[in-house]
């Protein structure tokens, strides 16, 4: 395991990249940032298509390598500079590891789906417009359905995967954050409470201070 390059991440201002360089932090790696800002309708400024053709965020620049998608990018990192294995089981561990990748795709898998249509049905009501009954049905089902099956996984540890915090436990900390700024969190405790855990961590607040939060 080698010292990573200087690692370039692309951040964009109020969004998920904020994880990806709290990862980066608890990783104790070096890196540079670039930060984009939103237009008045919210979205990823047209800049960002020269790090990615999608144009949005998280996107890093390692190793002579540019690399989209927070799983992808979390599971790079841990392989090649976690060389403790603080954040992910040793690659030959195959049970821990399944359950791992499992849980670190799940926050832009199951999870993620459903409050991103809240999120857009709350966008175009306040714009004027009806919405969709049954897109906000189906989301508020979904939302009900995705925090009961976290909090039940997390149950009584202080960490989804035991005593210890690792790389899924950044993804479930957006999912929960996501929540709460949707008013979905208030009957999940548990969930509440771990993720202002989390966000106090030395880690996540450095990363805070240096994206803007």
């Amino acid at each position: 395991m080698k010292a990573a390059d200087m690692i370039l991440i692309h951040h964009l201002r109020i969004g998920r990249s904020i994880f990806t360089v709290w990862l980066i932090e608890e990783l104790g790696l070096d890196y540079e940032l670039k930060i984009y800002d939103r237009n008045e309708m919210g979205r990823a400024p047209p800049e960002l298509k020269e790090a990615h053709p999608l144009g949005k965020s998280p996107v890093i620049e390692i190793d002579g390598h540019t690399l989209a998608e927070s799983g992808a990018i979390a599971t790079y990192l841990t392989d090649y500079y976690d060389p403790q294995n603080t954040l992910a089981p040793a690659r030959d561990d195959k049970a821990a590891r399944l359950t791992w990748l499992q849980w670190l795709h799940y926050s832009e898998g199951s999870a993620f789906a459903p409050l991103l249509i809240k999120m857009l049905l709350a966008r175009e009501t306040s714009m004027g417009g009806a919405g969709s009954p049954l897109l906000g049905m189906f989301s508020e089902g979904e939302i009900a359905l995705q925090l009961g099956y976290m909090q039940d996984a997390l149950g009584d540890k202080p960490f989804l995967l035991g005593d210890t915090l690792q790389a899924p436990d950044i993804g479930f900390t957006y999912i929960c954050a996501m929540a709460e700024r949707q008013g979905a969190l208030d009957a999940y405790p548990q969930l509440k409470a771990y993720m202002d855990r989390n966000m106090a961590r030395p880690a996540f607040l450095r990363a805070a201070e240096k994206t803007g939060g």
